[in-house]
């Protein structure tokens, strides 16, 4: 399973697949039936989970692309079953947080790009040439459309989906569908929400919840103060308070 002309540099399972000419480093850990295609470079102190698959030409643990990174040992982390396409690049951490973290399930198209210290849920899919800055976190279940800048430090909430072509610049609550030039909200994720199996009854709260947030003319702060509050249950709309709450760069509006 591991092709003539790969290199590889670490303890392999007999269930691993390994293409041609690809290179894997000494202190990266395989799962089992982890696929590493060919030309394909992973490196670092980098743990591929369970099932892991990494496409042809994608690189995959690196340092940092960081000034100040003076080459502390830091790590990167993929979850079982996250699938890595084509000429995608994932950095590791810097000593900012040590690591770089992608959850299980996650599906990264080709040519995207996942800096140092990002933190992505199980689940979420980044479509072709995505680009996150550093510290970026993505909540478990999101979308991000093809060739969107993520800027560092920005949060993106769980099961929202952002449009193709756009610049997120502030965070992005959950639940929310995100698209425009400057980012904007749309609305609800309704058809997200759906496929993921909430009730109707959710969605509608979800629909209503959004209404409260974006399009209520009290201040956003009273809004949140308000729900954190009233709200003791783990409703669409207190998580929706909470990420609101603990925004440090604002929210898309």
């Amino acid at each position: 399973m591991i092709h003539a002309t790969a290199i590889v540099q670490c303890e392999a399972p007999e269930s691993v697949s390994i293409g041609p000419y690809a290179v894997v480093g000494p202190e990266v850990v395989l799962g089992e039936r982890v696929v590493v295609d060919a030309h394909a470079v992973v490196t670092g102190i980098t743990t591929l989970s369970d099932d892991v698959k990494i496409g042809p030409g994608a690189v995959i643990g690196t340092p940092p692309q960081d000034l100040k990174f003076a080459g502390e040992r830091t790590s990167l982390e993929i979850g079982a079953r996250t699938v890595i396409r084509e000429m995608a690049n994932i950095n590791c951490g810097t000593s900012a947080t040590g690591k770089t973290v992608i959850g299980a399930d996650c599906f990264l198209m080709a040519f995207s790009h996942v800096a140092h210290d990002c933190i992505i849920g199980d689940g979420v899919i980044l479509a072709n040439s995505v680009n996150l800055a550093g510290h970026v976190e993505i909540g478990r279940k999101a979308i991000i459309g093809g060739v969107v800048p993520v800027h560092q430090f920005t949060r993106i909430g769980e099961y929202s989906m952002i449009g193709g072509g756009f610049r997120v610049s502030r965070d992005v609550t959950p639940f929310t569908l995100a698209g425009g030039e400057p980012l904007r909200m749309i609305g609800i994720n309704k058809l997200g929400l759906r496929r993921n199996g909430f009730s109707n009854e959710e969605i509608a709260f979800a629909v209503d919840s959004f209404r409260y947030f974006f399009k209520n003319p009290d201040t956003m702060a009273g809004k949140v103060a308000a729900v954190l509050a009233g709200e003791t249950d783990d409703s669409l709309r207190r998580r929706m308070a909470e990420f609101i709450s603990a925004s440090s760069r604002g929210v898309t509006i």
